[in-house]
């Protein structure tokens, strides 16, 4: 076992003991673990009134200022955006979208509609980012996530027809379930299994998966508890429910394809696990609910061109993006949140090892759209209330909205969440091609789409001026050689963002790193 890699501990572990087994595994490797945040930092700095300058407004930026500040430093915020919050990002009706290259999208959602093209839940163990949302009266309400009344799509089983996520999950599990039985009555588990316990597993199998006396699965009056009915149970004499009929059960060579499974594993990964929130009215009240603490901090339109720095302090170039005005900030100590998509292309005086870490993660390529549609038919028609449809398509996912049930008139859903090599792809569309797409590949789920949308929007992050890209795409590789080097503070310099986490690409990682960066300025300041 000594030659054994990680890597090959837990795959093997994945396979015989499933997500949960793999889950455990990893928590006790360093891994997936829960969120380390136990609390608001306790700073401390034997001389008030050092100075940080702050680079960029969004999460990880003005957490870092308000704790900062707070402990009695003076602090700063550069921002190249009109705007704070960062990929922390709303667009309702009379917001514009400009892109590199140009191509501009006006919002012309109702009143009261909205989409979020970056972060847009928040999972119950992110604990950093509930506190502060507490803390600074942002209101959460629930996100739906698993639903099972919505879609399974894929263009390769079942006829390329989308099937209801119960009946997948029932299916699967039944299958599965019978297999396992099988295996037991042909004693092939017998060296792995006692007496007692092939008798409980069996018992087990008959119960999770709705098998019949025989241990078959096939249509009975109680699998409908679980997949439904071909006739719903009703009222009066003629109220008995109907079963599904044997052969309405999905083919089980379509139920163990890749895009089958994999939606259905989705919900087992411990960042998508129930319970999951979203603030009222949009993911970025949470971001106004951080820029009301340190709203006189700011500094916007500011474009970073040079981070300098020598054993007295740190001078910071910009340069006004509406007026081109120069200018130079100096400040004892810096905090730099600017993606490293854009920090790689910037002058910064650091070591080689954190410079060679700036410019070793690229970042993904996330496309998100947001269309309007007439009337909430997912619900009225089809009894689709919040939650996600998968397909194999480029689009992805559809997400329904988790807020506004019931409520005539437009209402808007997401109609695309890609990634990769997909959302590059999509990325070098039109905004109106990138639509014309999602609305194509969205009819496989529902014929009234075309009927019934209204308008759309389609933001493409590697278009994005600010960033370039969603977030961060360590490789395992990656991680090993420059992880360290980026998040270790380099003289009076300290990076934090997303980026520099282990929560890649949600806003609890971004606080996270905010909090060890100036957990370690603090440190480095009271020793000078």
């Amino acid at each position: 076992m000594s030659g054994t890699t990680r890597r090959q501990i837990l795959t093997s572990i994945g396979l015989m003991g499933g997500a949960a087994a793999l889950y455990q595994a990893m928590t006790v490797l360093g891994h997936a673990a829960e969120s380390r945040f136990t609390g608001p930092p306790n700073l401390q700095t034997h001389r008030k009134g050092q100075t940080v300058l702050v680079l960029g407004a969004g999460l990880a930026g003005m957490l870092a200022a308000y704790e900062l500040r707070k402990a009695g430093y003076s602090v700063r915020i550069l921002e190249y955006q009109a705007r704070t919050g960062g990929r922390n990002w709303t667009l309702r009706g009379g917001d514009r979208v400009a892109e590199m290259g140009g191509a501009v999208q006006d919002v012309k959602f109702a009143a009261g509609n909205y989409i979020n093209p970056g972060p847009w839940r928040v999972p119950y163990h992110h604990r950093a980012l509930l506190h502060y949302c507490r803390a600074f009266g942002v209101s959460l309400e629930p996100f739906i996530q698993l639903n099972y009344n919505a879609l399974v799509h894929s263009s390769d089983t079942f006829g390329g027809k989308p099937q209801r996520y119960r009946d997948v999950a029932a299916d699967f599990t039944g299958n599965v379930a019978e297999l396992l039985a099988k295996s037991i009555d042909a004693h092939t588990l017998d060296k792995e299994l006692t007496q007692e316990d092939r008798a409980r597993v069996r018992e087990a199998m008959r119960g999770w998966g709705v098998l019949d006396a025989d241990m078959r699965y096939t249509s009975t009056l109680h699998l409908g508890s679980r997949r439904g009915w071909d006739q719903r149970p009703g009222g009066g004499p003629d109220g008995a429910p109907v079963p599904v009929s044997t052969s309405s059960l999905l083919d089980r060579h379509d139920l163990f394809a890749p895009p089958v499974w994999q939606a259905l594993s989705y919900f087992m990964n411990y960042e998508m696990q129930t319970t999951m929130f979203q603030p009222v009215g949009g993911v970025d009240m949470i971001g106004k609910g951080f820029a009301a603490q340190v709203s006189d901090l700011f500094t916007m339109n500011a474009r970073v061109t040079r981070i300098a720095q020598d054993d007295h302090g740190v001078s910071v170039s910009w340069t006004h993006t509406e007026t081109g005005a120069t200018s130079v900030e100096k400040a004892d100590w810096c905090v730099c949140t600017i993606p490293l998509s854009i920090l790689s292309q910037i002058d910064v005086q650091v070591s080689p090892a954190m410079r060679a870490a700036i410019g070793a993660v690229p970042y993904t390529s996330h496309i998100k759209m947001g269309l309007e549609f007439k009337r909430r038919f997912w619900e009225e028609d089809e009894g689709i209330y919040g939650g996600i449809s998968f397909t194999s398509q480029e689009i992805s996912q559809i997400s329904y909205p988790s807020y506004g049930f019931h409520k005539p008139g437009p209402a808007v859903l997401l109609g695309a969440y890609t990634k990769n090599m997909a959302g590059l792809d999509i990325a070098g569309m039109t905004p109106a091609e990138r639509i014309e797409l999602g609305l194509r590949q969205g009819e496989v789920f529902h014929s009234q789409y075309r009927k019934e949308f209204s308008n759309g929007v389609a933001v493409a992050w590697s278009r994005m001026p600010g960033s370039l890209g969603c977030c961060a795409m360590w490789s395992e590789e990656s991680r090993k050689q420059h992880y360290r080097n980026l998040t270790t503070m380099d003289g009076r310099v300290v990076l934090a963002g997303e980026h520099a986490s282990y929560l890649g690409c949600w806003q609890e990682g971004a606080l996270l790193s905010s909090l060890d960066a100036i957990s370690q300025l603090n440190k480095r300041a009271q020793a000078n």
